[in-house]
Parts: C-alpha cells; sequence; structure tokens
C-alpha cells in the first residue's frame, strides 16, 4: 500500500482550491488568496469543490460596503432615545397593528406552539427588516458569502464570528435550502424577514407553512416560526413580561445592575410610573439605567434577557419589549428621556414631518426619521424663514411653524 506524506491531502485540497478559483487580473489578489486558503477549511466541514466553486462565483474583491457598515452599530454607538425614536414611534406600532390584523391566525398559532407573546414576535419582525420591507431594497442587500469572507478577511475583531458564519452559510448552500442567488442578507450576514444568522438558521429554522423548506426570505410563516423557535429554545418564559419601566426613588440609582425580587424593589420604592402594581411579587428582575442616573429606569426580567440572545444589546432588547407593548395596546412609556434641551421627542419629529408635507416642503413618509428628504425639507423651509440653514430638526423650527 502506497504512504503519502502527512501533508499530501492539505496540500491536495489546496491545489484544487487554487485550480478551481481562477485570478481575475482586476481582482483584489489578497482578497482571492483568502478565497483560496479558506477551501481546506471548508473541506473539513464537509463542503465540496462545487458547493464552494458556486459560493463565490463572480466573486473577486471584498464589499467595501461591509466594512464600512462593520464600523458603525447604531444599538451602541445611538444615544438611547435616538435609537428607540427610529423604532419605536406611530409608523412602526401603526403597522405593526395592521400585521397582527393581516397575520392573527398564524400569530395565535404561533404563540400557542411555542408559547411566546406574538407582538414580541412581531416587534422583531419590525426591529430586523421593518416588516418585509429592507427586503424589497436590493440595494441595501449583500451576498452572504462575500460579506461574510469580507469580514473574515478584513475585520479581526469579527474575524472568528465570520469564519465560523461563512461554514453554515455553505452548509445552507450545500442543503439545497437556498440558492446561491437569493443568498442575501445584511452587511454581518443576517438573513430574511427576521434576519437570521447562517449559523441560527441552522439551529431554528421551521418549515412553518410545509412546503418542504426553511424559507426566511419568502415565507412570512417560516420567518415568523424561526424567530419564536429561537425565543422558546433560548428560554422564553410563557405568560411573563420582558419587564416594567419604573420610577427610580431618591437615592435608588446605587441599585443599578443588582437582581432583586419584584416585590424586593417594590419595599424599596420602585413603583411602576402608569400606577399599575407588578404582575409577579416573587419574579426577580435587574435594574437597568438605560440613560443613567437621570432617566427613567427599568427592571429586566428573564425575558428581556432572553430576547438579548437575538442581539445582544440592551439598547435592542429594550426596543423589542417597548414595541410589543404599543402594539399590543399597553401604551408607550411615561417618563421622559434625559434628552439636549433643544432636541425633539419622537412625536414632535412626526409632528415637524407632517407640517413641512402640509407645506409642500416634503412628500416622503411620515415616520419620524429624518434622512435625505425630511433635511432638504428642513433646510428650505429654514431658508424661507431665515434661519440657519442646517438641515437639523430642532424645537425653534418646531415652534416656528406652530406660529
Amino acid at each position: 500500500m502506497k504512504r503519502h506524506h502527512p501533508n499530501f491531502f492539505g496540500a491536495l485540497a489546496l491545489a484544487l482550491s487554487c485550480a478551481m478559483m481562477p485570478m481575475d487580473a482586476y481582482a483584489d489578489a489578497g482578497f482571492q488568496k483568502w478565497i483560496r486558503d479558506f477551501y481546506p477549511t471548508a473541506a473539513k466541514s464537509g463542503i465540496t469543490e462545487k458547493t464552494y466553486r458556486t459560493a463565490f462565483k463572480g466573486v473577486s474583491e471584498p464589499d467595501k460596503f461591509v466594512l464600512e457598515k462593520a464600523a458603525y452599530q447604531p444599538e451602541f454607538k445611538s444615544e438611547i432615545w435616538d435609537y428607540l425614536d427610529s423604532r419605536v414611534n406611530p409608523f412602526t406600532v401603526k403597522v405593526g397593528q395592521e400585521m397582527l390584523a393581516k397575520h392573527g391566525g398564524l400569530l395565535d398559532a404561533l404563540e400557542r406552539h411555542f408559547g411566546v407573546d406574538k407582538h414580541v414576535i412581531l416587534a422583531i419582525w419590525s426591529m430586523e427588516s421593518n416588516y418585509g420591507a429592507a427586503l424589497e431594497r436590493p440595494d441595501r442587500l449583500h451576498n452572504v458569502p462575500q460579506s461574510l469572507a469580507t469580514l473574515a478577511y478584513a475585520d479581526k475583531k469579527r474575524a472568528k464570528y465570520a469564519r465560523t458564519q461563512l461554514i453554515a452559510a455553505l452548509k445552507m448552500l450545500q442543503n439545497g435550502d437556498v440558492t446561491n442567488k437569493n443568498l442575501m442578507g445584511s452587511w454581518a450576514g443576517a438573513m430574511g424577514h427576521t434576519q437570521f444568522i447562517p449559523s441560527s438558521y441552522l439551529l431554528y429554522g421551521i418549515d412553518a407553512d410545509g412546503n418542504g423548506t426553511k424559507d426566511i426570505w419568502h415565507s412570512i410563516p417560516d420567518a415568523l416560526a424561526t424567530a419564536a423557535n429561537l425565543l422558546a429554545k433560548n428560554g422564553w418564559v410563557t405568560g411573563r413580561t420582558w419587564g416594567y419601566e419604573i420610577a427610580v426613588p431618591r437615592g435608588g440609582a446605587k441599585y443599578a445592575g443588582q437582581t432583586k425580587t419584584v416585590a424586593q424593589w417594590a419595599a424599596l420604592g420602585f413603583a411602576r410610573p402608569n400606577g399599575k402594581g407588578f404582575r409577579d411579587g416573587s419574579e426577580r428582575a435587574e435594574l437597568k439605567l438605560m440613560a443613567g442616573a437621570g432617566g427613567p429606569g427599568f427592571l429586566m426580567t428573564k425575558n428581556f434577557f432572553t430576547i438579548k440572545k437575538y442581539n445582544n444589546a440592551d439598547s435592542y432588547a429594550l426596543g423589542v419589549g417597548l414595541l410589543a407593548d404599543e402594539i399590543a395596546g399597553y401604551g408607550g412609556m411615561r417618563q421622559r428621556w434625559p434628552r439636549p434641551e433643544a432636541s425633539l421627542d419622537v412625536k414632535e419629529k412626526f409632528e415637524l414631518q407632517t407640517r413641512l408635507q402640509a407645506l409642500g416642503y416634503y412628500d416622503g413618509k411620515i415616520d419620524g426619521n429624518f434622512g435625505s428628504g425630511s433635511r432638504a425639507a428642513i433646510s428650505a423651509i429654514q431658508q424661507r424663514l431665515g434661519m440657519s440653514t442646517d438641515g437639523q430638526p430642532s424645537r425653534q423650527l418646531l415652534d416656528a411653524l406652530r406660529n
């Protein structure tokens, strides 16, 4: 029997990868080399040459937009009130209630089967893809293998994550779960209506509509069931809330980060600003002050931390909880965030856009988000009013329009 040198198979895999990934004369040579060099790692996970070739067909350079987006994540860099204003507002609540009416039968079935609050499922759908609207913007979608290879190649902080997710994405492709054409997602590889990363898709993907595929891109039942399955398998407690907005008593900020029973918090003077009591005094909750000692407080229960399994950011989980409560009709926050004095709250942002539209300066959506269209309208009306034309929403401008 012929014996091979121990490095023979590794060298063979590398040679095959080089042969199947020809160098484009105008490509990024370092990136192409990374793709070739990664094939032996993929092969050890069972990825065939055919799958690998298909995944990277036409990919010759990193996705520069991925690296730009990787440098900015709003849930970690925005002020908490700005982050929430763009995600928990009259527009997202209205659309959420419309979706509740439209998909009520499906959501009721998911709630019964998984035990997860249907309003939380809706809130996640909103936070992740604006109820699927984001998927209708192909210019904002990225080729998942290219995105993950870009991060693995050029982002040291996310390289390990990207390699793991790339292998998972290749398995999805090889399993026939998705075609290469449809393997599109966010800059970090999150996919579909509910933005699942590849490894989570493999763990929690559900074929809820019974057509034989787990299609989170085109099937709303599959996407929402997959989200519910993730929460259920990560400890969601049926019938319990995610947490409570609370008024912090004098000196109460010193308890930030501590965990006690809800009854113990109540005994220390922490109370709900809407005047209602707590549902279960024995439930344990952690005190979080999302805007520091000068802002409102929150008692976060186990379900809050389960939501963080979806996105490990306090601001994200709070956004999901607050939006879910508003969709359900429980009402919004009672306390104000400690915003800068001249800034607008979310209702005032909607009012400003509405007034700009009524005056004929703005023809976009009334959604509280001040993109290029809103800023252009603000600049135009500022010029008309003899104000500094910085294009920024402000209380001064709103007061001028009110008068």
